[in-house]
Formats: C-alpha cells, structure tokens, sequence
C-alpha cells in the first residue's frame, strides 16, 4: 500500500490488483445463481469488487487500483491502469531529439524525425485517471503522481524568462502533450441511459423492483401499479434535474474554452493555433485588446488589466505586471501564490494590455485544463465529497434493523409452513412478502412527499431548488458563511466625508473635497494622484475605492495614447487636472490665457498596494514645477508612523477610534517634497523606502461601506437563533472588519483579534502573531500581549456566542499557513474566527470542510464564481446569483439579498420534523402490519388482497401524502403574534395522528409567534 498525494486535501491509499481467472469465474457462477445479485453486491462495493474478481500485485505490475481516501469518509473506487509510450519518462524531460509517441489505445499523439541518423527508443508508461486527473508511474518513488504544470520543475523566475521565452519547437509541445492532454475543462454530459443506470441500480429502487415482481405473482396489481408509477415520477423528475445540472455546468465552462491563439515558436515565428494544444512552456500572445485566458500563464513581458470576479467575487479590475528578469527577486523560485501578480489565471478576462512601442506582450503557459485554477474548481463542483448527515445515517442504520426483523419473521414463516406442510410456492411467496412488509417499499416517496411541498412553498417565496434531498439539511444549519461583496453589502464603498490637517491639529470635517476651497489644497492632490486607476475603452476602471475616492475630487484623468508613447518616450506618464471650472471666474478675468495657474499633475512612478505594508505611494510632478513630490496613504495607524510626529495631530488616536467605532473604513494621507536633484530617471530606480519616509500627515479620508438594508436584521433573527455567522470574502481585512462591525456580526462591545501567521523563510520557522484591531500601534508600544485560551473553547462547549467577547479574523495567507504548519491550532482558531478575508475560492472550500469536521452544520450564502466549491461543499448552499454560482449551489434566491435564509431554515426545519413524523409513522404502520400477517400465518390465514390494497393505499398513503400538506392560505415563513406559522400547523397534525401530545413542543422548531429556536437532535 501506498499514499498518494501526501499531505494535500485529495491523498489517498492505493493498492495494485491483476486479474484473477478462478476467482471471476467463481463470480460469474454465483451471479448466474444468485439471479444477478451479487454482480450489483460488488456494484455498490468496490473494495470487494476488485478484492472478489483480482489478486493482490505491486503497484508497478497492476492491471486495476483499488484508492481509498485518507479524509473521515474513507471512500472506495477502482481505475484501471493504461500504457502510453512516450520518448521519455517526465514530461520536462530534456529530448535531444523529437520522438515517435503512440497511445497504446491506438491515436497518435507525436510526430517522428531522425536526428543523426537515430531515433529514441520509446519508453512504456504506466498511468490512470481519477476525478478528471491523470497520474503517471514514477520508478524512483515507486508510486503515481500527478503532473501539475511548469512549476513541477523547480526554476527561479529568472530562469523562465531566458530558458522559456523563445516558446516551445512544435515537436516538444506534442511530446508534452501525451502527459498533460488537450488543455480544456472537458465537462461530459452523460447519455441519459447511464444517467438511467446509475439512479435504477440504487439499492431501493431494487427493493422496490423485487416487490413489484413478487406482487405480480401473487396477482397483487393494484398496489405494484400505483409503487411503479411513483417510482417512474421519483426516477424521471431526478433525471431531468441531474442533467440539467451538468447541462449548465457544460454551457458555463464551454462558452471560453476554445479561442483561437498566437503561439510563439522558437525564433520570433508566431503561428495561429486553437488553445486546446496549449502546454507548459508554450508562449502566448496576449492581444491589445484583451481575451478570455484559456489557461494559467506568467506575464514575461508587457502589463495586464485583468478582470479576476471569476476567481475573488471582486470585480475589481487588476494589473499585472510583468516577472522579474535581474535583481533578487528574478533569482527567487517561482511559486504560482507568491507571484500571483504576475500570473493571468484561466477564465478571468484580460481587458487592456500596455506595452512600449513595438513590443507584445507576452506569457509563458504554467498549467493548463484541469490543473488550473478554474479547472481546479470545476473539479470541486463535479466531484464534491459527499456530504454526512445524521438524519439519513441514522434512517439507513434503523432500516437495518428492519432487515433483521424481517429476517427473523423469514425463518419463521418458512419453519412453521413446513411443520404445517404448506405447498413450496406458497412458502416461497408468502416468506418474502414478511421482507416487503417489514420494509415499505412506498418510504422513499413517503418521505420525498414532505420535502417536495416545502420545494413548492419555498419557489412561492423566490427560493428555487435543484437538489431537494438538501432540504431537510437546512432544518439543522447552526453555522452559516456568507460573502462578503454584494452579499452582506452592497458593492464598493461610499465617501462619507473628509478631515483635513494643518499645523498638527484636525480642522473640522468636510463632506466634499470638490468645493473651491479646497481644490489648490495638496489634500485633493495626493486624493487625485495617489490611485491605480486607468481608462479602458475611455472608461475609468480600478479599485472601487480608489474610483470613489477620485470621483469626489471631480478630477479628470488622461492617459497617453499609443502613439504618443512611440513618438516622445516609453515612460509617458498619466495626468490629473481640475476641470476648468474650478478656477473662479473673477480671477480668469483678471489674468491673461498664459497667466492661468495651472493644475495639471503627472504621475511619474507609482508604487501598489501591498496588502502587507498597508500602503500605497505615487511620485508626481506639477506641471511648471522643477521638483518632485510624493504622495501616501495607507492604513492610518502605518501612516502616522511614517510622518514626522509634530504633523501628526494630538487627537489622531481618539479622532480615529471614534469612526472606526462608528463603522467607517478610515484611510490616511501624507505627503513629502522630493530633492530637487532627483531626476526622471532617478526615480524610476529608487526603492519605496526611501520615498515613504519623513512624510507630512495631512489628513483622513472616512469611507463607508453601506450593508443591504436587510442585513443587520437578519443576522440579528440568526444571532437570536443561536445560528453562528461568519463572513468568507475575497476583500481586504480592514474593510471586512468593518462591514462585520457595521452590520452586527461582531458587536460593539467584543474586540477582534486579527490572527496573522508567517511562513518559514531563510531558517526562520513559521510563525503566529496576534494583535487587537483596536490601535495595534499602541498595543506594539506597550508590548501587550492578547491572552487567548483556545482550550477552553474546545472542552465547554456550553460557552455561548453570548458569552464570548472576541473574535478571531485571519486572512486567506494566515490561514493557508496555518493549515499546513499548525494544523492542531486550526480547529480551535474557527471556533472563534468569524472575519475570513483574501480567502481563494479553494480557501473557502477547505474552511467548510473544517468547520463541519467541528460538527457544525453548515450553510454557505453568496453571489460568485469563486463561492462556487464552498457552495456545493457546505450542507446547504444559497446563491444569490443567477449566473455561474447556482450551477453549483442547491438552492438560488431570486431576491439578491440574505433574507432568504431564514425563509430557507424555517422551511428546512419543517420538512425535516415532518420527514422524520412521516418515517416514524411509516415504520410503526410496518411493525404493526408485520406482526399482524406472522400471527395470522400462524393459523394458516393471511389478509385478502383488497384488505391489503385498503390499508396500503386508503390508509397509509393518503395519510403519508398529505401528513405533510399545509392547507393554510398564509404564505410560508410569515408568524403572525400568538398564530403558529403554517409549517408549525402542519407538524401539530402530523403529531396529532401519530397520537402524540398536540400542545407539547416539537423538536427542532419555533414557538408559536417565537424566534427560530435551536435544532433539537431529532434522530
């Protein structure tokens, strides 16, 4: 046995298996016997489907792989091994020269040359598939592994620009090929016949088969009839909605696929090709214009302003620049996360390209089809782990019980017949009809009755499901995720006004810093300079803050044209300036044309925002001026440091805390005149800590970052539920904070802890580090330390959010190191965690799955691509899109708010109780009927057909159809003062049959006229 992909969120065991002739031969006999039985046996078992009809062999001589996974689901599947033969053993192997190499299943995969007068021998591979990966035999680890893409090959980002620029020669690509396929997320819509085959040979509907079977001998047509024709609507209406899914899903990732691309080869020739013969190494042209990537790339050359929504929910347009060629940076190993910023992920849009004259801009492939980013998520929608849930687990194991039961009644029934010398059919009939009385055949429909009239008042309130099996899930959520952007909030931020500084002290606020006064102010400078912004297609595009932050100036923005940049320098810089009327018209009467001061302002060099420094700065020149000057702004508490301590106000502390109090995302600004000396070119070299230093504080600007209306109401009905919620999102921690703060998620009086871990670097093992958001440069000062006992919050956990008065925030960074250096910390952290933020889709997933190894029953509510895996992954999923995220979300909201989750659990809650009613009332009319027929049995006797037909059908399938029917006209989800909400209503009369107490409270529900109370364990 071997582990395969170790420490990844897929590793698996596998052990290798070569046919075996007696023992398939043994099976053929016993399946021929058996009527056929024990093929479907081994059907629903793999492990013994490949133990039963193989024998055990090293992994190197396997004809079939038996993998189990290493997670708490511990599931089984087999793959059959196939051969290629290739010219050499890794796909980044140096080939001196091209090769012949065929698939053994026949196609042609490489063209063949001679190379003095030699060919390469051709060597066998080994190799498999599982959930849409190929993994190949490697003789020095004795085992399989997968191929990734370039960054296989450990190579510094220098080493990429000269070993990788000048593209791949024809012959490499297809050699490279054989390992990594066509590059394309290929989503096959299965046939509806094996779609058929797979819902048919589930264990029931053979159940239900064997009764229908037996029925008909004993010329029992009524009852067969009526199961077969619930069981052809059961099996029809699930077809339709499975391959719908994979319809949307194929429609969705096929719409990009396959674009046509400019692939360089070799010396500066250029060649059209369709992007499925894309590989790792190949060089691609990215048009003026832009495109869709086809695949993950590097930037080598030129820069990008790409789209990346599909990825982080932001639609937020960012640049990429190119991969470092020299310094020290070019000598650090490449790694897809660190340099994110220079690396085009596959089906995000490139909308702009910049380039000097003559130039193109260029990109080396990393990975290609499933090995992508996209595809890795497409992978996580195809193929999600299952999802355990105690209701059903706890139904499959009483149905067991049932079984025994029935078994016993079996032996009896045969042993008294024969005493009493019954003829053989009759035995035969009348002991497997003990099975189908036992175990109903008509439960799965019984039960489905429930679910389908909670499916239908939920589409009443705009809630539409594809999975209604997810239903009952709902009733027992007592976490939920939700995003962040356009989910809890609106999009972007909102100025709410401005305080500028002068002489070391505030001046009073401002709600606009386009107002005359301050238009010549350095104030509205730095605002108008210091962004990422730029013009595409004559639009202004960038981060939504920067855009808001611009606009309010009323500042305009020119770039320079392409022809500009060719005739006069490739360094043009962009330019501000005031619109024209902001000069007072007195003073233009007063002044000749020439003597109009001018505002006009160039940005000479720009330095982004780190999300690690918490900053960004811009160099600029005034247009007449001879000196530079160089604007700030960033994180309050990081500017103030950076600025001469006398510019900073005395009231800088409490003036702060005060907004951010108040919710409001607050960002400082500063400024610095530059030496004369420094000239264009000097600045181009200097690094940014010789700029952002000695700088001049010159005030705030106070964001606010408006949540939906129904947000804090909301999450207010879920806190009193004693529902935990927590907030997922792409976005930066300052503004997640905030919008956590603003809409009652983390309450005025608790403190957030910002959790922040560093990988190991340069012998340096990794670290954690945790400060209060709450003025973090204080807390550094006085060297306190933040006393957290994480144990505390494992062993009681009768600790209520209540009771708690802190809260973790980690960002998606901070959380990967976590997950891979502290993994015994990880558990106890999201107990209290409720701020995630720069969480990557697969993130997101990963901390789902964390969060239901806790025994958390979890939800997860958003409106993106990117909440695509988490969506399918958590026990219920909520899409507030329309688009690609309900493709993989179980339930899609027609309205674009949260209000639908509460609407969502009532309705879970009821059809859960009400699931659970009608299979406690299913199985007590079993046991009641059971021992009805074994008595009269033992005095010869049996029910007549029509006895049989008007219990089955008058008593016990009305009353399981409509045990769950509301017939109240009030719509679902509404409680009025001191009525019960009709999902209540529903489960008082299914009580009331059941002969229960109608007064007494039922588990898992609310009050009448209450709050959602807290899930009772039902089963």
């Amino acid at each position: 046995m071997k582990i395969m992909n170790q420490g990844l969120e897929d590793e698996m065991e596998v052990w290798g298996y070569r046919p075996c002739l007696w023992k398939r031969i043994l099976v053929g006999v016993g399946s021929v016997c058996s009527g056929g039985l024990l093929l479907l046996l081994l059907y629903w078992l793999p492990e013994w489907g490949v133990k039963g009809t193989c024998t055990h062999t090293s992994l190197r001589d396997a004809h079939t792989l038996l993998l189990r996974t290493t997670d708490e689901f511990k599931q089984w599947f087999r793959a059959r091994v196939h051969v290629i033969s290739a010219p050499g053993e890794k796909p980044f192997d140096s080939l001196d020269l091209p090769s012949t190499a065929q698939a053994a299943n026949g196609g042609l995969c490489a063209s063949s040359e001679e190379h003095h007068g030699k060919s390469r021998q051709p060597v066998q591979i080994n190799y498999f598939s599982h959930h849409s990966t190929k993994y190949y035999w490697n003789d020095v680890m004795q085992n399989f592994e997968s191929h990734k893409g370039l960054e296989d090959v450990k190579m510094s980002c220098g080493s990429i620009h000269s070993d990788h620029s000048p593209g791949l020669p024809k012959s490499l690509q297809d050699y490279r090929r054989l390992f990594f396929g066509e590059n394309e997320i290929a989503v096959r819509v299965p046939s509806l016949f094996t779609l058929l085959m797979k819902e048919v040979l589930n264990p029931f509907y053979i159940f239900q088969l064997f009764s229908v079977i037996l029925w008909s001998a004993e010329d029992y047509y009524y009852y067969a009839t009526a199961i077969v024709f619930m069981s052809v609507i059961s099996i029809a209406t699930s077809l339709y909605t499975i391959k719908k899914q994979y319809v949307m899903l194929h429609d969705m990732v096929a719409a990009h696929s396959v674009v046509r691309v400019s692939v360089c080869r070799g010396s500066k020739d250029i060649e059209q090709a369709l992007s499925t013969d894309l590989v790792p190494g190949d060089v691609v042209i990215i048009p003026a214009n832009g495109m869709i990537m086809p695949c993950d790339a590097v930037l080598t050359h030129g820069t990008c302003i790409v789209n990346e929504s599909m990825l982080t929910g932001e639609s937020v347009p960012v640049t990429k620049t190119s991969l470092p060629a020299s310094g020290e940076e070019a000598a650090r190993s490449f790694d897809m996360e660190e340099h994110k910023r220079h690396v085009l992920f596959c089906g995000t849009h490139v909308i702009q390209t910049r380039f000097y004259a003559g130039e193109l801009v260029q990109a080396v492939v990393v990975r290609t089809g499933f090995s992508t980013e996209k595809g890795q998520l497409v992978r996580s929608i195809l193929h999600p782990k299952p999802t355990d849930f105690k209701l059903y687990r706890d139904a499959y194991l009483f149905l067991l019980c049932l079984v025994g039961v029935a078994g016993i009644g079996f032996i009896y029934t045969i042993i008294l017949s024969i005493m009493n010398k019954v003829p053989a059919k009759t035995i035969i009939t009348e002991s497997l009809d003990i099975i189908t009385i036992t175990v109903p055949p008509a439960l799965p429909a019984a039960m489905t009755a429930g679910i389908v009239y909670a499916q239908r008042r939920l589409k009443r309130v705009g809630i539409f499901c594809i999975s209604p099996q997810r239903i009952n899930m709902c009733g027992q959520l007592n976490l939920v995720c939700f995003d962040k952007t356009g989910t809890l909030t609106e999009d972007g931020l909102d100025l709410w006004g401005v305080q500028t500084a002068e002489s070391g002290r505030f001046l009073p606020p401002e709600a606009d810093p386009a107002k005359e006064s301050l238009v010549d102010t350095v104030f509205v400078a730095c605002m108008a300079t210091c962004h990422s912004l730029t013009k595409i297609e004559g639009e202004l595009s960038g981060d939504p803050l920067d855009l808001k932050m611009f606009s309010a100036t009323g500042w305009i923005l020119e770039e320079p044209t392409e022809e500009e940049t060719a005739l006069h320098n490739p360094i043009m810089p962009t330019v501000v300036r005031p619109p024209t009327h902001s000069v007072p018209e007195a003073n233009q009467n007063n002044m000749e044309l020439s003597e109009l001061p001018s505002c006009e302002i160039g940005i000479v060099r720009q330095f982004p925002f780190s999300s690690t420094l918490q900053r960004m700065s811009v160099v600029v020149r005034k247009l007449g001026e001879k000196h530079m000057k160089a604007y700030l702004k960033g994180a309050p508490e990081v500017v103030a440091h950076l600025c001469k301590q006398h510019t900073v106000p005395q009231s800088f502390t409490e003036t702060l805390e005060t907004y951010t109090r108040q919710g409001f995302r607050v960002i400082a600004l500063a400024h610095r005149q530059l030496e004369s000396k420094l000239s264009w070119h000097k600045v181009q070299s200097l690094g940014r800590d010789l700029i952002e230093t000695n700088m001049e504080f010159i005030g705030l600007i106070i964001m606010q970052n408006k949540i939906k209306e129904e947000t804090a109401g909301v999450l207010l009905e879920l806190r009193q539920a004693n529902i935990r919620t927590v907030m997922v999102t792409g976005d930066n921690m300052l503004t997640a904070i905030s919008v956590a703060r603003d809409c009652g998620m983390v309450r005025a009086h608790e403190k957030v802890i910002i959790a922040d871990a560093v990988p190991p670097k340069d012998f340096h093992p990794a670290s954690i580090t945790w400060h209060y958001t709450e003025n973090p440069a204080q807390t550094d000062k006085e060297h306190r330390t933040v006393e957290i006992n994480l144990e505390d919050a494992v062993l009681d956990k009768r600790v209520t959010q209540q009771e708690q008065n802190y809260h973790f925030a980690v960002t998606g960074r901070a959380f990967a190191v976590l997950t891979e250096h502290f993994p015994q910390l990880v558990q106890k952290l999201v107990l209290r965690a409720t701020v995630f933020a720069r969480m990557a889709p697969d993130q997101k997933t990963e901390l789902v799955e964390v969060l239901q190894s806790i025994d958390y029953t979890v939800g997860m509510c958003g409106d993106g691509a990117n909440d695509c895996g988490a969506l399918k992954r958590a026990h219920s999923g909520i899409s507030l899109s329309e688009l690609e995220a309900s493709v993989a979300s179980p339930f899609t909201s027609t309205t674009s708010n949260i209000s639908c989750v509460p609407n969502l659990i009532r309705e879970g809650r009821a059809a859960l109780v009400t699931s659970f009613c009608v299979f406690k009332f299913m199985a007590l009319y079993s046991i009641i009927q059971y021992l009805s027929v074994t008595l009269l049995y033992s005095i010869l006797s049996n029910l007549g057909d029509f006895q049989f037909l008007f219990i089955d059908v008058a008593i016990i399938l009305i009353i399981a159809f409509t045990i769950t029917y509301d017939f109240s006209e009030s719509e679902p989800g509404v409680e009025r003062a001191g009525e019960a909400t009709p999902a209540v209503q529903s489960d008082l009369r299914s009580a009331a049959l059941l002969g229960s107490d109608p007064d007494r409270h039922l588990p898992g529900l609310p009050g009448p006229g209450l709050p959602l109370g807290t899930t009772a364990e039902l089963v």
